[in-house]
């Protein structure tokens, strides 16, 4: 199990090389994964084993697959720091099979299948253990199907960010009337950008990668995310400002390609889907727990945690759900379920 510090380009050179070993020699390639599968795990977090849920995840998922006594049959790499590309770039290779495992929120693959954007409206989970819940009781399972059916993607487990979406930004917000006109970075994907536009904000789409320049710059005024990955990316120091809109409880994705799963021994698929799945749930404890600690580590590092008026910028997204029902029916069921269970 390695931790791979490589650049795109090579990556890419790798991938083509690896490609035309496939046509030349399928039967050498066959031998040589037959005695160890080997498997490629993004995140665009950075290698952080505490605060970084890629990596927290990667860490589990060696630790179960070790348990299960894979650790010799399935090597995986972990690419963390968007070493493989921006998310975008990244779910799409998922897709066709060139990377295995992603780690990343719902929100990213919305992008391939806009259902998957039912996990992103705002205000729609009330916390992560009333998320679990609902799943457990079928709501994932249409989204999934949906992904599958549409991305040629799996999804292993779910599991959770590291704490809800909140805003960072460089003043005070408490009110809706505090976010207008702020420029406030949201991930590439219509249905979190409406949700934060709502709320007030000039909301501004951008990958991940480039958030931290964005704030140096004046490009962006803040941006939305739970206080872990605002810990470990460093986005605290170029905005010191902490609202706890808790508008966003979306669920942190094991993301499998279709072909990967295919292409796996029977035999060897069903412990590793066995081990990842327990990695999941190491990961979601794991999540819970870190949250108010990193709470705290910002307030150390002279970021002001404040509440807000939360029912004023509920209120105000109010629509977007009705609306994202209208224009997508088949999303009622799944939001009727998580609105009716209790955490």
């Amino acid at each position: 199990m390695t931790i791979v510090p490589v650049s795109r380009r090579t990556f890419i050179k790798s991938s083509t090389a690896v490609t035309a070993g496939l046509v030349l020699s399928p039967a050498i390639i066959g031998r040589a994964e037959a005695a160890t599968m080997k498997l490629k795990c993004s995140s665009s977090l950075p290698n952080d084993p505490k605060y970084a849920n890629g990596r927290v995840y990667y860490d589990n998922l060696v630790k179960n697959l070790k348990a299960n006594g894979l650790g010799e049959q399935v090597e995986v790499s972990f690419f963390p720091d968007n070493q493989l590309g921006q998310e975008i770039d990244v779910i799409n290779s998922v897709k066709l099979g060139v990377i295995d495992l992603m780690v990343s929120g719902s929100s990213i693959s919305a992008n391939l299948v806009p259902l998957v954007g039912t996990f992103d409206l705002g205000y729609l989970f009330t916390s992560f253990p009333q998320q679990t819940k609902a799943f457990d009781a079928g709501a994932a399972k249409p989204i999934e199907d949906a992904l599958l059916k549409g991305g040629n993607i799996r999804i292993i487990a779910w599991a959770y960010n590291f704490g809800s979406r909140s805003v960072l930004a460089k003043k005070p917000v408490k009110t809706p009337e505090d976010l207008a006109g702020l420029k406030i970075r949201t991930l590439p994907n219509p249905v979190i950008t409406e949700c934060l536009r709502l709320m007030g904000a000039a909301a501004t789409p951008l990958a991940f990668g480039e958030i931290y320049t964005a704030l140096q710059a004046g490009v962006l005024d803040g941006l939305e995310h739970d206080p872990p990955t605002i810990l470990a990316s460093k986005f605290f120091e170029t905005a010191k400002f902490y609202a706890l809109t808790q508008h966003n409880f979306s669920p942190l994705a094991i993301y499998f390609s279709d072909m990967t799963f295919n292409r796996m021994d029977p035999k060897l698929r069903e412990g590793f889907l066995d081990a990842a799945k327990k990695a999941a749930a190491d990961t979601r404890a794991h999540g819970l727990a870190v949250e108010k600690e990193a709470l705290a580590a910002l307030t150390d590092k002279g970021v002001t945690v404040a509440e807000c008026d939360r029912e004023a910028f509920r209120k105000r997204v109010m629509p977007q759900t009705e609306n994202f029902i209208k224009a997508r029916p088949e999303s009622k069921p799944v939001i009727d379920m998580i609105r009716a269970t209790q955490a």
